[in-house]
């Protein structure tokens, strides 16, 4: 890839998070803090949603690995999905004066819209990643480009959202919103527009089209794929449920909800400076150490703000580098399970003799989707057991469920994630390389 190509991709990703970030970040507080709808029915939504996405994301893959155009096979779905996703945001966090059932309705129409034109284009693009180079350690290096201003966008929102709400909204937080949302959205259009002229496939399979069946059949065999989706689905629920719970962890316990938006900027500087250091690690280091590596250090950051919020010190250099340890973590894993979700395209074409970058990337865009929304079910029903009130001082009891609920779940999610990894996955180095030469050998594979 040339320099243009490698910065034209990852502002795509600039952009794709950005709106990512309000949504994740966002969404469920505006729908539950400011529209006033009940934690339960928002959680049981997002889950309902997700189950959904099960089938719908595997056969938008299938749909985008049989699509044959001269600007190949992901960049029209992309612009398509971009477009779609962006007028979606801008009416979801544009809630229009509902009450009652045509409320519900109303969100939950455009929430599972959301989700599905969100799908039109995260699946495409994350899809290029194997198609951009066959090369492991190219692909790992692209990955940080993708990552990096990934973090960057979800940084630049989830930091910026609270104050710019508090200033434009002048005291009208739903107005607020809603000029962040339409800023994001054209943002967000301007980026991967200039992403699609610019970046180009490079590795292209010469193959007949696939049936549903044979997505199905494609899917069953890669047993990796699986692997990789259990294990970034348990971190990813972690990382969910604390930045969720994070706004109500500053407004609620600390007594400050402005701090979020630091905390949040602490994270992303974490997360990019873990990124960014990613390729001088995997130089000395196997995948599995910075993996072990990165779960460590992000357990020993939800300790730190677990213990100093229990004793009651809201110090902000313990709470913000505790955070930076949490999320300079996640920031390894991230960059170590893209990779790893890349590698299990030609681990399944080598098992089966099909390329599917799509259909196997589809299960990222579903992991991410449904980490979201089972984190999202846990909060609602979490926030409901703890006794949460609305715009009123929490008890003591309640304050301590909502550091157990995001602090210690968390640590869970991450050790069993952990787990799974260094049981399961098994496409190192050596075996990937030889998975390489088998399929170049035997495979009708075009490198341009």
């Amino acid at each position: 890839m040339t320099r243009k190509e490698s910065f034209s991709y990852g502002l795509g990703a600039l952009g794709k998070d950005m709106v990512y970030g309000l949504a994740a970040g966002y969404i469920f507080f505006y729908l539950n803090d400011i529209i006033g709808i009940s934690a339960f029915f928002l959680g049981s939504l997002f889950l309902v949603a997700r189950a959904f996405d099960a089938i719908n994301d595997p056969i938008m893959g299938m749909i985008v690995d049989n699509t044959r155009s001269r600007f190949g096979k992901f960049r029209p779905w992309i612009l398509i999905g971009t477009l779609m996703n962006a007028i979606v945001l801008v009416a979801l966090f544009t809630v229009p004066s509902l009450s009652g059932n045509t409320l519900l309705i109303y969100v939950s129409v455009l929430y599972i819209l959301w989700g599905i034109t969100y799908t039109l284009m995260d699946i495409p693009y994350w899809s290029l990643i194997p198609a951009l180079s066959i090369v492991q350690k190219e692909r790992e290096n692209i990955a940080v480009v993708a990552r990096v201003f990934a973090a960057i966008g979800f940084t630049i929102v989830t930091v910026g959202t609270i104050p710019l709400v508090k200033m434009i909204g002048g005291g009208n937080d739903r107005f607020g919103f809603s000029m962040i949302s339409i800023g994001v959205a054209l943002l967000f259009v301007l980026f991967i527009s200039i992403m699609v002229s610019n970046v180009k496939e490079h590795v292209v399979a010469n193959q007949d089209k696939i049936s549903i069946k044979k997505m199905y059949e494609i899917l069953k065999s890669n047993d990796q794929l699986f692997v990789v989706m259990a294990t970034v689905i348990m971190f990813n629920i972690s990382t969910y449920i604390t930045t969720t719970l994070g706004i109500y962890f500053f407004k609620y316990d600390v007594g400050n909800e402005v701090l979020y938006s630091v905390f949040a900027g602490v994270a992303g500087i974490a997360q990019i400076l873990a990124m960014l250091s990613f390729p001088l690690l995997s130089n000395r280091f196997t995948r599995k150490n910075i993996f072990v590596f990165g779960v460590s250090v992000s357990i020993f950051g939800y300790l730190g703000l677990f213990g100093a919020s229990q004793i009651g010190i809201f110090s902000l250099p313990i709470l913000f580098f505790s955070g930076f340890l949490i999320f300079a973590g996640l920031g390894y894993m991230n960059i170590l399970t893209t990779a790893m979700l890349a590698d299990t395209v030609e681990y399944g074409e080598w098992k089966l003799g099909i390329r599917s970058e799509s259909i196997v990337f589809s299960i990222q865009t579903f992991i991410v989707k449904v980490s979201s929304a089972v984190s999202a079910f846990i909060v609602g029903i979490g926030l409901e057991v703890i006794g949460f009130v609305q715009d009123a001082v929490q008890t003591t009891a309640t304050l301590t469920g909502l550091r157990l609920l995001m602090f210690m779940v968390p640590i869970f999610g991450l050790i069993v994630s952990l787990i799974i990894y260094i049981k399961r996955y098994k496409i190192d180095a050596k075996f990937y390389n030889q998975i390489v030469s088998e399929i170049l050998k035997s495979r009708d594979l075009e490198i341009k």
